[in-house]
């Protein structure tokens, strides 16, 4: 498309050497007042008080990344999704593999300036190449990418939708009715990365050797990353989880139990697969270490005291008639449930043979999973009152003071997005969701009413969530919450309750996403309008293909998404699809009231939603009490009850190796190896990521479509490799599955 030079304040025409010199001389005149600083520290140390309003940012070298980028990362996070450890592939890789191929574009593409007429704006000039590659450039080409990730979520959520209704429930729905699905509900490492390579710290002495350039070593790292793959992901895939208690005690129940990473408690259960390692909770190397040492508290109380004593001690819900880790749904005979049976033709539930059935069961740890939800949802409201509230009230009153701090300063210089933009994207996505309402409601079963109500709890519950998130890089789900209301609604409707859940929670979640952007480009100094119109433009792109593979992985993959179907050890198992599943067959099929009201089994739970609300009142008056306690305020209770949020899908294997390698990166390798934690960490969870991800594109094309898989112990399609075959066995007196030895 060429570079649109006027993106950016007018400026007069000089040389590139006078207008670095002109804008080094206002940059050092400049005098910022006090009240003008910004009252965030990390945004002090970390980001410029001066703007270069010359460079430009709608370039060729722009839109050709950022739609490549985008595209690229929505194919290979859709494809992940549907395998055994769904790696998501985020935006910080792409930050570090385009700067050195923006630069490199810099260098060899012409740099001749030619004019074009576009109806509506008059005469443009334009260029291929209108200068050094630049960190705005460089921003709009990652917000691309988040685009491509679903915004941090990896595939777009909306997909699972289309997922379950044809690889569970066995229905049809169109590609229009799901692609109006996916895009309705989807509408400081940039300047470590554009800084000088092998600049030295004022503070480090003037003999230290020049380091390896971030570029190169992103660059060995992925290749390392990518040869290594090889070994757990397809020669040796014993290593995705390494069950020592299982082969130490091959015929023992209990010890399978306890030492399965994938089905059990995953007591020293390793891995050394990285898909495995960042899997469902994201990279560990990006997320702070108090947010993980909350985390460890909440998953060792959960799995080593909470699980051992609900299973073997008291027997809760009937536990021992169940695998003791799974998301499946039973009969009370310990048998799985038989779905489709219990839907009728209407895609509605079928009582008579509901009742035939008899009531669902869940396993211990999936109904205890439920139950800590409820306390998470109701502990975030009360912790970001009692710890936030008057922050977040002087911040409102601030804002109505109408002081700037230098970064609004500066971005007055460009044309704010004007209202009407957003009125008419969100009257357009309502529109549209409406119609989708009315005139495909025999595909998702939703009525209008339900997008105002879901809106309006997104609305509720967006501020203390964001703020969570910002804290402690967790986010804690709104979808339980919005499964409960609609499925007391709207019961024995599964589709209608995933779309009200869909558009609720990802209401939320795309509104946090969009503010961390708009925030990233406030920082950067990026024109708003070049903003709003790249994330409209990338979530339009990014829901096409993550359709678009969605259904051609549905279509190609024999049995996909049927663990009972497909051979043992398959990668294309699901598990987030299953749950989903699962969920909508909870809160939409059966309904609440026959799982979690009183004609269920598990209505005792709702207590926990008091406890959730009640909770950090005693964090609070502790540090009331104890207010040189440091460490109090950083016990953040919607972290800690949610930190098994996502168990399942993810497993106990996912969890030891994710608190592992944060810790050793984000406490020892920090606090002893600073500077090259500065340097290197997030480019090295970007290059394992990427290595990763091409690897396993690479294995599927070359040796999974036509089934060539290796025979031996460390690796069979036909075995489970991690060897742990009674790990999934319940141990209740006359209870029979499958093979497991009676009881």
């Amino acid at each position: 498309m060429g570079t649109v030079l006027t993106e950016a304040p007018i400026v007069n025409s000089t040389t590139d050497e006078e207008a670095t010199l002109v804008q080094t001389t206002t940059n050092n005149e400049q005098d910022v007042n006090a009240g003008e600083v910004s009252p965030i520290e990390e945004v002090r140390l970390t980001v410029p008080n001066e703007d270069d309003t010359s460079l430009p940012v709608w370039t060729f070298r722009m839109w050709f990344l950022g739609l490549i980028s985008c595209a690229l990362l929505s194919f290979l996070n859709q494809f992940f999704s549907f395998r055994k450890e769904p790696l998501i592939i985020s935006q910080i890789t792409v930050q570090v593999a385009t700067l050195p191929i923006g630069r490199f574009m810099a260098s060899v593409l012409p740099t001749t300036k030619f004019y074009l007429t576009i109806p509506g704006f008059g005469k443009r000039e334009f260029s291929l190449n209108p200068g050094p590659f630049n960190m705005k450039e460089h921003a709009l080409i990652s917000i691309f990418a988040n685009a491509g990730s679903a915004f941090g979520g990896g595939a777009a959520y909306a997909v699972y939708i289309v997922t379950i209704i044809k690889a569970f429930y066995k229905r049809h729905i169109s590609y229009l009715a799901g692609w109006i699905l996916i895009v309705t509900t989807q509408i400081s490492l940039f300047r470590t990365l554009h800084g000088k390579e092998n600049e030295v710290d004022e503070k480090e002495s003037a003999d230290v050797q020049p380091r390896t350039s971030r570029t190169k070593f992103f660059l060995i790292a992925m290749m390392c990353s990518f040869l290594w793959y090889s070994v757990p992901g397809y020669l040796f895939q014993s290593l995705q989880s390494i069950a020592w208690v299982c082969w130490a005690f091959p015929n023992s129940v209990t010890a399978h139990q306890l030492g399965s990473g994938f089905s059990g408690l995953g007591f020293g259960a390793l891995t050394l697969d990285w898909t495995v390692v960042a899997s469902f909770l994201g990279s560990p190397l990006v997320s702070p270490f108090f947010a993980i040492v909350n985390v460890l508290i909440g998953y060792v109380l959960i799995i080593c005291v909470v699980m051992p004593i609900a299973y073997w001690g008291l027997n809760v819900y009937n536990a021992k008639t169940f695998p003791i880790f799974s998301a499946g749904l039973f009969t009370a005979q310990g048998q799985y449930y038989n779905i489709t049976a219990i839907v009728n033709d209407k895609f509605e539930i079928d009582l008579d043979a509901y009742k035939k059935q008899g009531r669902v069961n869940l396993s211990s740890f999936f109904a205890l999973t439920y139950g800590f939800g409820f306390a998470t949802i109701a502990s975030t409201l009360t912790h970001v009152g009692l710890f936030y509230g008057r922050e977040i009230l002087a911040r409102y009153r601030a804002s109505k003071d109408q002081r700037m701090d230098i970064h609004t300063k500066l971005m007055k210089k460009y044309d704010d997005i004007p209202s009407w933009w957003f009125y008419l994207l969100l009257a357009g996505s309502m529109l549209v969701s409406l119609a989708l309402c009315i005139f495909l409601k025999d595909e998702v079963q939703m009525p209008f009413w339900g997008l105002i109500f879901a809106a309006g709890l997104a609305f509720i519950f967006t501020l203390p969530i964001a703020i969570i998130t910002a804290t402690t890089n967790q986010t804690p789900g709104l979808n339980v919450i919005t499964e409960y209301i609609m499925g007391y609604i709207l019961p024995g409707e599964p589709i209608s309750n995933v779309c009200f859940k869909t558009y609720g929670y990802i209401s939320m979640a795309q509104a946090i996403s969009f503010l961390g952007d708009f925030k990233l480009g406030h920082y950067m100094k990026i024109p708003p309008r070049s903003m709003f119109l790249v994330q409209f433009i990338g979530t339009l792109l990014a829901a096409t293909v993550n359709l678009f593979v969605a259904m051609w992985l549905l279509d190609s993959i024999e049995n996909v998404c049927q663990p009972d179907l497909l051979p043992t050890n398959s990668p294309w198992t699901c598990p987030s699809q299953r749950v989903f599943f699962d969920a909508s067959v909870i809160w939409g099929l059966v309904a609440p009231k026959r799982i979690f009201g009183t004609l269920g089994n598990y209505a005792a739970l709702n207590w926990f939603f008091l406890g959730g609300l009640i909770g950090p009142f005693a964090v609070w008056i502790l540090h009331i009490l104890f207010p040189r306690q440091s460490w109090i305020p950083l016990i953040n209770l919607p972290v800690l009850l949610g930190a098994t949020a996502s168990m399942p899908p993810a497993t106990p294997v996912n969890y030891n190796a994710w608190i592992v390698v944060g810790i050793v990166f984000n406490f020892f390798v920090f606090r002893y190896r600073k500077k090259w934690w500065q340097r290197y960490n997030y480019i090295l969870s970007a290059a394992l990521d990427a290595g990763v991800a091409f690897m396993a594109v690479m294995l599927y094309f070359c040796v999974g479509i036509e089934e060539k898989n290796l025979h031996w112990w460390g690796s069979n399609p036909n075995i489970d490799t991690e060897h742990c075959p009674l790990a999934q066995c319940p141990t209740a007196k006359g209870v029979i599955m499958g093979d497991c030895p009676p009881f």
